[in-house]
């Protein structure tokens, strides 16, 4: 699990990387001014090309044909970086979705406000979290609650 979040971490920091100028956002300026709405929209779309660009290249080496390995050690090895693989993917197909939703509020003006109590998500939040939907707080209190109904 540590190295599926790290995997998703660093591919957010490449995103950065790539989308990296002069601007960052700060709290100096008004929230979500047009300057940080674009900034964020140019992030979320480059960690999305950036995820697709990996699972085209997960798609290519697994047609390029099957695990042909002669001990039987190395081939269960083999299947089960498959098996991460595959479960990584996965997990990045539900982020592109995330993603999408992300650049719709950024499109509708929703984006950067907690959908639980309307207020400002926070820009250090966003900065680590851009598919964030709510504040730290009505996050955590969210998952109290699901963690007391799982216990029920």
């Amino acid at each position: 699990m540590a190295t599926v979040l790290g995997d998703e971490i660093d591919v957010l920091a490449k995103a950065k990387r790539a989308i990296a100028g002069d601007y960052v956002p700060s709290d100096s300026e008004p929230y979500m001014s047009e300057a940080q709405l674009d900034y964020y929209g140019r992030l979320l779309q480059e960690w999305k090309k950036l995820i697709l660009s990996a699972a085209q290249d997960t798609l290519q080496s697994l047609q390029d044909g099957p695990i042909r390995e002669p001990d039987l050690n190395d081939r269960a090895s083999s299947e089960t970086d498959w098996g991460i693989e595959l479960r990584t993917r996965d997990r990045q197909r539900k982020l592109i979705s995330k993603i999408d939703s992300a650049l719709r509020r950024i499109e509708e003006g929703e984006y950067g406000y907690c959908e639980v109590t309307g207020e400002p998500i926070g820009l250090g939040r966003l900065s680590a979290r851009p598919i964030a939907t709510m504040t730290v707080e009505a996050q955590e209190a969210h998952e109290r609650r699901e963690k007391i109904s799982r216990d029920d």
